[in-house]
């Protein structure tokens, strides 16, 4: 018999070929593009997926490094030390977004890469911060010669003075200073930087800290500023000036309790649209300020304050409020620390401060983290007796009231919805517990 022939071998493909010849084929098809129509597909990849691309084929081994621009964006927990040392040097493009969460390492290379960053004509967003437990780290001066800059957006780092050259930050929007030190007479140092910035709409400052113990009266001149929160403990002379585009603002001045003129502190955001006011504490001579405010707030729609119904300062403060905006359409009150009554402002109490025209555009009342207490109680029937167009009454009590373990709604929503309180039936109450 003639031998058997050995059976033939069949061919094991490799699975990895047909991707691997598919991504080839792609790239040739993507090289075959004009040369910046490949530069705004890559751009809009994340820098961590354009770099990858150079394993597509040898045509694209180097082809992010000649971008003419890239973001390098370093999230918290990534290693930014690594990511930065090694894309910096090999993109020759410019930086449009420095966004790095500085760990102990990367904190001592900072100013390496801000200066190279200088050199290639500074960046449009910078955004620096430590990982929490967060190290205070120093800002480079070369920073404030940087003209491109659109937003800056530091935390937890001491900002060095002004350079006797300095010209501003002419493109600048977007400022935000959160946890920041500035040295002595600090405050000249913002106001300069804010007046010097044409363009800026946003300007944060969040527990600023100036050296120093006696504070200087310098004001926020910001032609184009749309909103502006200011966050702090201590008072450093805040003041406004020239803020006519004002659209919102956040203000949180926790115990307020200088002996400045509040109300020409308030003034100074007359034009805000929408205003959220924390202020625990009224300032020494509150009651006779807070009677009355030197101004109108015609533009004002939306409120919300926190404040609380136990003493009578903060009390006039809302009514007064209440009066400077009459084209008010939504109330939102946060009650803070009002467990105990330390006066009764009673509804006779409570008439006597109304005048016309108050509430007159009131259409929404929110309610948060009340006790049911008289004081919070008759405050709501005034409001429901007086506001036409009130069509939403929104009640959210504290977990830790004396009458949570109570259906608040049986037991005290009865007493705001009875009689002449009673909503008409296109009228919306309700009534929750704080989550």
């Amino acid at each position: 018999m003639a031998p058997r022939r050995p059976p033939k071998k069949r061919r094991i493909r490799d699975a990895t070929a047909v991707p691997a010849a598919a991504a080839a084929a792609a790239s040739d098809v993507l090289l075959s593009l004009p040369p910046e129509v490949l530069d705004e597909i890559l751009a809009r990849l994340d820098l961590r997926d354009a770099v990858r691309t150079c394993v597509l084929c040898r045509a694209w081994r180097r082809r992010w490094e000649s971008l003419p621009f890239i973001d390098i964006y370093t999230p918290i927990g990534e290693q930014s030390l690594w990511t930065v040392d090694c894309v910096l040097p090999r993109c020759s493009g410019r930086v449009r977004r420095f966004d790095v969460s500085l760990d102990e390492l990367s904190a001592r290379r900072l100013d390496d890469w801000l200066l190279v960053l200088s050199r290639r004509g500074g960046v449009e967003d910078l955004e620096l911060s430590p990982p929490f437990p967060y190290k205070f780290f120093t800002l480079h001066s070369t920073v404030f010669s940087w003209r491109r800059l659109v937003s800056i957006d530091l935390f937890a780092c001491d900002i060095p003075p002004l350079p006797p050259d300095f010209e501003g930050f002419p493109n600048l929007k977007v400022l935000s200073l959160a946890n920041v030190k500035l040295q002595q007479n600090g405050e000249y140092q913002l106001e300069e930087i804010i007046e010097t910035s044409p363009l800026l709409e946003q300007l944060i400052l969040c527990e600023v800290c100036i050296v120093g113990d006696d504070f200087i009266e310098w004001e926020i001149r910001a032609t184009n500023l749309r909103h502006i929160t200011i966050c702090s403990n201590i008072d450093y002379g805040w003041n406004f000036a020239e803020l006519q585009c004002l659209n919102s603002a956040v203000i949180d001045l926790g115990e307020y309790v200088g002996d400045r003129d509040f109300t020409k502190f308030l003034a100074g955001l007359v034009q805000v649209r929408k205003l959220r006011l924390c202020s625990f504490y009224a300032p020494v001579n509150g009651i006779k300020i807070l009677e009355t405010l030197p101004c109108t707030f015609d533009n004002l729609k939306s409120l919300k304050l926190f404040t609380h119904f136990c003493e009578l300062p903060p009390i006039l403060l809302v009514l007064c409020f209440l009066r400077s905006a009459p084209n008010l359409e939504k109330l939102k009150i946060r009650i803070y620390d009002g467990k105990e009554q330390e006066i009764e402002a009673n509804g006779e109490l409570l008439i006597a401060q109304w005048t016309d025209g108050m509430c007159a555009n009131l259409q929404i009342l929110e309610m948060t983290g009340i006790n049911w207490l008289p004081n919070e109680m008759s405050f709501m029937k005034l409001i429901l007796s007086k506001a036409k167009l009130l069509h939403t009454l929104s009640i959210t009590h504290d977990d830790d009231c004396s009458l949570s373990h109570v259906d608040p709604l049986n037991e005290c929503g009865r007493k705001l919805l009875d009689g002449e309180h009673l909503l008409s039936i296109n009228r919306t109450c309700e009534i929750g517990s704080v989550e």
